[in-house]
């Protein structure tokens, strides 16, 4: 499938026809809906009488939680993502040459509650970075990271605001979303898509999930990086030998990578500055400074991480506690395995070591601002303070 990587730079958006082959669509329905069921049933048992399904307001699949329940009847669900439409158009988006897929989701429309959603970007600054780390990080190396959004019916709840992936919001927009967070932006474009079509995002992008009709929807929902992690792959003995091949490739990737995580955590423990920008290097080969300096935040949000699955479980709050056990390699977060690495000893130095990144994020008082996901906090959400670069940081351990 052609793409127009420069639209989808400049607009941080693309919507691409046809992704699915229309001689596949009823069939790739078919088992999306069994899918469906089995996870309803799940939900039924947890929650009686529908669980999630009867009180969400968007009811999801995530195929990686039921990898258990894929069968032959259902394996269709796992091979839309190995497409040459899907996973050959994402390599070509990220420009490399193996893209591979993370979450693999399925969204559903709502039995009671049908929105509108909030106008919001995918990410919390007191977890991540600010969004100009992001955006300099997307302009000087391109994105790391390709969102999807692919229907099996006609869709056009998704709203975009074109550009806003590498900007920040203009005071009309912060204005707008101050009123009404839950309605149309001036700036907005709204999605349509077609049975089949899809529309492929950059991670920043300021988006909207708008007014959710009564009608059927199932939108498959999902990404590609070359970050990935898989807890459960049973479904692979349902897929072709060329398919088990092609999750083969990105498991070992996968495992390289969060070797070369440790890598660089471990240089910064040890205060070697060389080291640690190689294993920036080799991270992220062939990037730009901006790359290092997003990587170098993303790590300071590993190592308090680390920290907080070292400490006591009295000293660390649930939030916390749930936030630092998740596993996100787009933003370099191994969860508990990474943990699992370090002594109590080291997971304290690292995390003196990175304290000083940290510190350059924060301010003296809370705050919220529109679009972002989470609550109140000190963190910055959009400038990333000029002082924080990998040299500096370096410097600060002689």
């Amino acid at each position: 499938m052609d793409v127009n990587r420069q639209q989808f730079l400049e607009d941080g958006y693309v919507i691409l026809r046809q992704v699915i082959p229309p001689d596949q669509l009823d069939s790739l329905r078919h088992s999306y809906e069994i899918m469906v069921d089995r996870q309803r049933a799940i939900w039924a048992q947890e929650d009686p009488p529908d669980g999630v399904w009867g009180r969400a307001a968007q009811p999801r699949l995530n195929l990686t939680s039921l990898a258990d329940q894929i069968d032959e009847s259902t394996a269709s669900t796992i091979e839309i993502w190995l497409h040459e439409n899907t996973q050959g158009a994402s390599s070509q988006l990220l420009g490399v040459e193996d893209a591979a897929v993370t979450e693999m989701m399925l969204m559903c429309s709502p039995v009671s509650d049908h929105g509108p959603a909030r106008w919001h970007r995918d990410f919390a600054p007191a977890h991540s970075s600010p969004a100009m780390g992001y955006a300099e990080d997307i302009l000087d190396n391109g994105p790391r990271y390709v969102q999807w959004n692919l229907s099996l019916y006609d869709d056009d709840v998704l709203w975009v605001v074109p550009g806003s992936h590498v900007r920040c919001l203009t005071s009309d927009e912060n204005a707008q979303l101050e009123r009404d967070a839950q309605g149309p932006l001036s700036s907005g474009v709204q999605t349509h898509l077609k049975a089949g079509d899809g529309v492929a995002y950059i991670l920043p992008i300021l988006h909207w999930a708008s007014n959710y009709s009564t009608r059927m929807r199932r939108t498959i929902h999902g990404g590609f990086s070359m970050f990935t992690h898989y807890p459960n792959l049973s479904y692979l003995k349902q897929l072709s030998p060329q398919a088990r091949e092609t999750f083969g490739r990105w498991v070992k990737r996968s495992d390289d990578t969060m070797a070369r995580t440790e890598i660089a955590l471990r240089a910064a423990l040890e205060a070697d500055g060389a080291a640690y920008q190689q294993a920036l290097q080799d991270l992220h080969p062939e990037s730009c400074s901006m790359a290092m300096r997003q990587s170098t935040i993303l790590l300071s949000k590993s190592a308090k991480r680390i920290q907080d699955l070292k400490r006591p479980a009295s000293g660390v709050s649930e939030e916390e506690l749930s936030y630092a056990t998740g596993i996100h390699p787009m933003t370099m977060q191994w969860g508990q395995p990474m943990a699992d690495r370090f002594s109590v000893a080291e997971a304290g130095r690292l995390w003196e070591r990175f304290r000083w990144v940290d510190d350059r994020l924060r301010g003296d008082q809370e705050a919220t601002c529109p679009g972002f996901q989470g609550g109140p906090t000190s963190y910055f959400f959009n400038d990333v303070p000029a002082e924080l670069t990998v040299d500096n940081f370096i410097a600060q351990w002689s």
